[in-house]
């Protein structure tokens, strides 16, 4: 049986640089998908749970009644509220009851705190686009006064 006792090294030794911080993995996909040009995942990803409430709620308040296969009560359904926009007022309160409601029975570790519109009225007498900011917390992570803007337009 031969030893590798006094066989030696031959040439410098590469090793690892073991000072590399390792990529923290990820939580979620971000949406829309996109392309990841680093090399180490396939799609753009959150890292944060901050970021991933903040694209699901986007995903949820933007998702309509029958727009999930199973899911059909999913989402907050507020396109059809924008195509019957007659009076701001009545919009905001139903805009904020559907949005509570969703987000009541979908994500309900959310606090909603803050809800404002901005009807557009660009080139018409009558809306097209309603701009909506809602104010939310997230107390398991100690998230406070987030915000998320979302353009609707009628179709």
């Amino acid at each position: 049986m031969l030893s590798f006792k006094d066989v030696g090294i031959k040439g410098p030794i590469n090793r690892p640089n073991n000072n590399v911080l390792a990529k923290q993995d990820p939580i979620g996909v971000k949406t829309p998908l996109e392309l990841d040009g680093t090399g180490f995942d396939s799609f753009k990803m959150h890292y944060t749970v901050r970021e991933q409430v903040a694209d699901n709620l986007k995903n949820l308040l933007l998702t309509n009644y029958g727009d999930r296969v199973m899911h059909y009560d999913f989402g907050a359904n507020l396109t059809p509220l924008v195509a019957d926009f007659s009076h701001k007022d009545d919009f905001d309160q139903e805009a904020m009851l559907r949005i509570n409601t969703a987000i009541t029975k979908f994500m309900p570790f959310i606090t909603p705190i803050g809800f404002a519109s901005k009807p557009d009225y660009e080139n018409n007498q009558y809306t097209g686009k309603v701009d909506i900011t809602i104010t939310y917390s997230i107390p398991l992570v100690n998230a406070t006064q987030e915000k998320i803007e979302l353009s609707l337009y009628v179709m």
